[in-house]
């Protein structure tokens, strides 16, 4: 049997991303730039850039705007010094955050997480406090349209997929976990099968989960948004599990 799917939990203010298009455009091609100049413009030979332009896709961004960026990275045109960061810290009810950042300046970017992790009850914590809390997964959007349990549980456990997590509601997507080794073989298996993929990335993925309900819950979500307003967070992580109705549409 299919696992039960707490993605979206994790995700649980997904609606943001519609409303913050031009934001989630903007960070994904600070990372296509990035990969692009360190790793060079060929996505076959540049794994990172490969998931960047892959969540490119799945944000909906168009091609010319894709390969604007790449040429920007390659081409010299970007003369700008990112360095990839993680920072960790705690939420409301001990709720474990993980943060990725994309950034120039570590001074602010810490300085700027500090501050929103303090505006919401949290507090901004050291390299590798909650980290062991999770574990580095492939996480594969499968749109339910047409989909049978037996059928998806199949092909994704034969193309090497850890495990298989069933919706919470039947318009949600099915999720495919992976290693992270295994990510893009299993996605481009179950493509190439028939099954449409919503949206694919790496992430991390949390062993326990801490159930989050009232005020707690609610500054959370506030704490995400504060976190993935700022320019420099890429992605943001949690081990909470919020039950519905916890929180406004």
């Amino acid at each position: 049997m299919a696992g039960h799917n707490k993605w979206s939990k994790v995700k649980h203010r997904k609606a943001v991303v519609d409303k913050r298009r031009s934001k989630v455009w903007s960070k994904v091609s600070r990372a296509i730039i990035v990969a692009a100049r360190h790793g060079g413009a060929d996505p076959n030979f540049n794994l990172t850039l490969r998931y960047a332009i892959d969540e490119a896709r799945y944000a909906n961004m168009p091609r010319d705007v894709i390969d604007r960026a790449i040429q920007k990275g390659a081409g010299g045109g970007d003369t700008s010094a990112y360095e990839n960061v993680r920072y960790e810290g705690y939420a409301p009810g001990g709720v474990a955050v993980i943060v990725d950042a994309l950034t120039d300046n570590r001074t602010r970017t810490a300085t700027d997480l500090r501050n929103a992790f303090g505006d919401h009850d949290g507090n901004l914590g050291a390299s590798n406090c909650v980290a062991f809390m999770f574990q580095a997964r492939g996480r594969i959007s499968i749109a339910p349209a047409g989909v049978t349990e037996d059928a998806l549980l199949e092909a994704a456990l034969n193309a090497g997929a850890l495990d298989v997590l069933a919706p919470d509601q039947p318009d949600d997507p099915w999720t495919v976990l992976t290693d992270v080794p295994a990510f893009h073989a299993v996605k481009d298996t179950l493509e190439k099968a028939g099954y449409a993929v919503a949206e694919a990335e790496l992430g991390m993925i949390p062993e326990q989960w801490v159930t989050l309900r009232g005020e707690n819950a609610k500054n959370l979500a506030a704490l995400v948004d504060a976190l993935e307003d700022l320019d420099d967070v890429q992605k943001v992580y949690t081990n909470a599990d919020i039950p519905d109705g916890e929180l406004p549409d």
